[in-house]
């Protein structure tokens, strides 16, 4: 196994929905899970995309990820990641090219699916969801647009400014007739929500409406989406970071139902909270990346591998 500068950590299992630490790196975001169980999530700073195995070992998967953020498990066991590119670490810009990336889990085989756009590269990947037809689409947030990918090299451009300001989760309902998708301005007036969409049977969207306001606090960044079509939004700050977002929204996952009311409330204490997924023999772990770590607690309902 590559040695890690991280560690692992084992909780005795907590009361019924309280996260436990699965665990722990630097800057965690984007988890997904693949067939097997296998966890995959982003570590930001050093540009890394982990593993942690069904028994609990912690790896590395992927060394110079390209910032790799948001990352999903497609239904032929491929993963998908948006490559953001830059990031700045201990006072070193990292810069590469932005890009929408597919590796086969067997092989180690990588393609690209996304890189530019009309002749203009991407600017920075951020989150990616699936439909039931495998269609995926994707966040750039710095440009502030989404995109429908139909096979590689074949994408269009589905929402842009003004329209939305600063996208960054992205999920789709179960029956495939709705796309939300979080906005995330952390400027002061900025939209920080959940938008609705309808979502036609050709992949374009229309008729948006406000889903869930965590203005004036940090708005969600990543979520997912369990059978029932409730949302799980990663959502909310322990303490400022200064930007004009309050502290109105607690850190902690909020689970909105299909009507956009509030069902629950799973609070994290680890800032910052970026993004979830559902794993487990029966889709119902929910996996949370916070901070340095990665957390888990299991869910009354099972999710969807979106």
């Amino acid at each position: 196994m590559t040695k890690l500068l991280c560690c692992l950590l084992f909780l005795i299992p907590a009361a019924a929905q309280e996260p436990e630490v699965a665990a722990a790196v630097a800057f965690t975001e984007g988890p997904t899970v693949d067939r097997a169980g296998n966890v995959y999530f982003s570590e930001i700073v050093n540009e890394r995309i982990m593993k942690l195995s069904t028994n609990g070992v912690l790896s590395v998967y992927r060394e110079h990820s390209n910032v790799a953020n948001g990352l999903l498990i497609d239904p032929q066991d491929r993963l998908i990641a948006c490559e953001g590119a830059e990031w700045e670490r201990y006072g070193v810009k990292v810069k590469g090219k932005p890009r929408i990336t597919r590796t086969d889990l067997k092989t180690g085989k990588m393609e690209i699916l996304a890189e530019s756009y009309q002749g203009k590269p991407l600017q920075a990947p951020n989150d990616v969801t699936i439909d039931g037809k495998g269609r995926l689409y994707f966040t750039d947030m710095a440009g502030a647009a989404v995109y429908r990918i139909d096979a590689p090299g074949k994408f269009t451009r589905i929402l842009a400014s003004p329209d939305i300001q600063r996208p960054n989760g992205i999920q789709i309902s179960p029956d495939d007739k709705i796309l939300y998708l979080i906005e995330a301005n952390q400027a002061q007036g900025g939209a920080r929500m959940i938008r609705a969409y309808e979502l036609q049977p050709d992949g374009s969207v229309r008729n948006m409406r406000v889903h869930y306001n965590f203005y004036p606090g940090r708005s969600a960044d990543g979520m997912s989406i369990d059978t029932q079509g409730n949302l799980y939004a990663s959502a909310g700050l322990i303490r400022p970071r200064g930007t004009s977002e309050t502290l109105d929204t607690k850190c902690g996952v909020y689970i909105i139902s299909p009507k956009g009311k509030l069902l629950k409330f799973i609070p994290i204490a680890e800032d910052t909270i970026t993004n979830n997924a559902f794993g487990g023999p029966d889709m119902k772990t929910l996996y949370i990346t916070a901070g340095k770590t990665l957390y888990k607690v299991r869910t009354d309902i099972p999710g969807l591998p979106r």
